[in-house]
């Protein structure tokens, strides 16, 4: 079968994440669906709690908004989950795709079930460390700044070098979080493609992405402006609205608002998870001669061990038994 396995330019790799976008669309849209409609739903059931809170006119109290916290909470636990889920299979999708295999939703999201655990310990473990790096540089910079506050106050300097450090504070917090981010974002490709734990698979992504984030992180940034600027448009009316009328939008613009936000995050939401996959593919053919090595094995000249539980039609990835039984550290 016909591949698209070498070494690609970062204009490259963008391009080809157009095109298998564009020619798989009702697929990779078909498996994000589910998980924003799950979020546009919970969405609505969020609405009327936080209504209710409010509804004497009055500043709501903490303990009125318990109930929409509690959803709040159950809401962004699902999404976060599922959608780890979703991204895993997109993954296995656009892999089976750019190594010539057939692919459907179905036999995407049923490849990785048997695992399913194994992508949620993933997602938690990353976004706990990306947070945790995050939040303890904000409280180290905080405390740098509100010392150099009183210093540079007691010295008589000018504000604006408080001001300056304060912004600073909030920039390296940020700043250092997109490091972790990027040096995990490997993470999900590798755990898919070679049947890795979820330990194993963020030290891959670490090791293997060395020498391509900054090139990564331009895929990130041009998603993130997609994502805005179709938030910004397709929401432009509902937000308008709100705000002339007291931040209320009757239930027929509440779901309307809904449906538009399940369309716009299902459109956006595919492109990264595909993006990533390539570039993981792109960086073992570049470490790691894999477009050689599966050239051989498709001629016959090495022997494949299959993967645990193997989902007809499409063939598992993994593609040696020396791959899938140690991880390059």
């Amino acid at each position: 079968m016909e591949t698209n396995l070498r070494p690609l330019t970062l204009g490259e790799i963008l391009d080809r994440t157009a095109q298998l976008y564009r020619e798989n669309f009702l697929l990779f849209a078909g498996i994000f669906s589910g998980i924003f409609l799950i979020n546009s739903a919970l969405s609505l059931i969020l609405r009327p709690l936080l209504i209710r809170s409010a509804a004497n006119g009055k500043t709501p109290q903490i303990p009125d908004l318990v109930p929409f916290f509690i959803v709040f909470g159950i809401e962004f636990l699902v999404i976060f989950l599922l959608f780890g889920a979703a991204t895993a299979a997109v993954t296995r999708a656009v892999a089976w795709i750019q190594l010539g295999k057939p692919a459907t939703i179905k036999t995407a999201y049923l490849s990785i079930l048997p695992i399913l655990g194994r992508y949620f310990w993933l997602q938690i473990i990353a976004g706990f460390m990306i947070i945790l790096v995050g939040l303890g540089s904000f409280l180290g910079s905080l405390a740098i700044v509100l010392v150099l506050g009183v210093v540079l106050g007691r010295g008589g300097a000018p504000g604006v070098l408080i001001i300056i450090a304060g912004v600073i504070a909030y920039i390296v917090p940020i700043a250092l979080a997109i490091r972790m981010g990027l040096r995990y974002s490997l993470a999900v490709p590798a755990c898919v493609v070679e049947n890795l734990k979820a330990r194993k698979a963020i030290r891959r992504s670490v090791e293997l992405s060395k020498g391509s984030r900054g090139r990564i992180f331009v895929l990130w940034l041009l998603v993130v402006i997609v994502d805005i600027t179709l938030a910004v448009i397709t929401q432009m009316f509902f937000i308008i609205y709100s705000a002339r009328h007291q931040n209320y939008l009757p239930t027929g613009l509440a779901v309307a608002q809904a449906f538009v936000s399940f369309l716009t995050n299902t459109f956006v939401a595919p492109i990264l998870a595909t993006g990533l996959t390539l570039f993981y593919f792109d960086q073992r053919i570049r470490n790691e001669g894999f477009d050689i090595e599966w050239m051989m094995q498709a001629a016959g000249l090495t022997f494949a061990e299959p993967e645990p539980a193997p989902i007809a039609p499409a063939a598992p990835l993994s593609l040696t038994s020396q791959e899938t039984g140690s991880v390059h550290e």
